[in-house]
């Protein structure tokens, strides 16, 4: 039984949903990472998913690391290769195997996304926002760096400047300033978040698995690949995506007007 996460799958569609909520979601001091990796692995190898959720139970998204946890980091008998050994094997984990899942993920950002809470956002494709929701990369307020990756991950999704305001200062924002950032892509009523994320998920879910996949994947190569080489790794792609069944029948739904089903 999960001490973190909770896996459903509807259809196509799995929700993810961080679930200690009287301590705000963290990521660290806790089976999170785990717990994450085993759901990635398992999204992997179903090839039913075609999209994934992730939100939080409780008022916050998650809250990033545990403070007892950094306490016991800075005591004497905690050496520094021990730390380093702890993030390479720890959170950096999750972060390279949610950022690659092939499946798209949607955030469904509940409530506070603060530190490794905001990065585990930025590692989601899409992110909508309750109005409730608050942001912040606060990691400077305690003296440390974002050691989870979100000094790649922030620029990329809201430019550097208004990473680097962030990051330097710690400050909070809230849904409408992190809309006005393109940090999210729309803020809803907080009653409405999960039936907007599932209705989303509804609409990428309904186009054929390997497509969907496949773009993700070159959009992952993209952000760090030159143009030829994303060229070419487009003409790869293309030329498996035109040999597969739910290519043809996309093309005969179209030309005879009507809903293809895919396999």
């Amino acid at each position: 039984m999960s001490d973190f996460l909770i896996y459903e799958r509807d259809g196509p569609v799995v929700t993810l949903t961080m679930n200690q909520p009287e301590k705000r979601n963290p990521l660290t001091g806790n089976t999170a990472v785990a717990e994450f990796l085993v759901a990635i692995d398992r999204i992997h190898d179903d090839r039913r998913v075609r999209c994934v959720i992730l939100t939080g139970n409780g008022p916050s998204f998650s809250a990033g690391g545990d403070i007892r946890e950094m306490k016991r980091q800075a005591s004497p008998e905690v050496t520094e290769m021990d730390i380093r050994h702890d993030y390479r094997r720890g959170i950096q984990q999750l972060t390279l195997g949610l950022f690659n899942l092939e499946v798209p993920v949607i955030a469904a950002v509940n409530g506070h996304a603060i530190g490794a809470g905001l990065d585990l956002a930025c590692m989601c494709d899409i992110r909508i926002a309750s109005e409730h929701a608050k942001f912040a990369e606060s990691f400077i307020k305690l003296g440390i760096i974002p050691g989870d990756g979100g000094a790649w991950l922030l620029p990329r999704v809201i430019g550097m400047s208004r990473a680097a305001e962030l990051a330097f200062t710690g400050d909070m924002i809230d849904a409408q300033q992190a809309l006005a950032f393109q940090l999210v892509s729309r803020i809803v009523p907080h009653d409405q978040l999960m039936s907007a994320a599932k209705e989303l998920a509804g609409r990428i879910a309904q186009h054929a698995s390997h497509g969907v996949r496949l773009t993700k994947r070159l959009m992952r190569e993209a952000l760090h690949s030159r143009l030829d080489t994303v060229l070419e790794l487009s003409a790869a792609f293309q030329a498996i995506a035109h040999k597969t069944p739910d290519h043809s029948e996309a093309v005969d739904a179209f030309l005879e007007k009507r809903a293809p089903n895919f396999r």
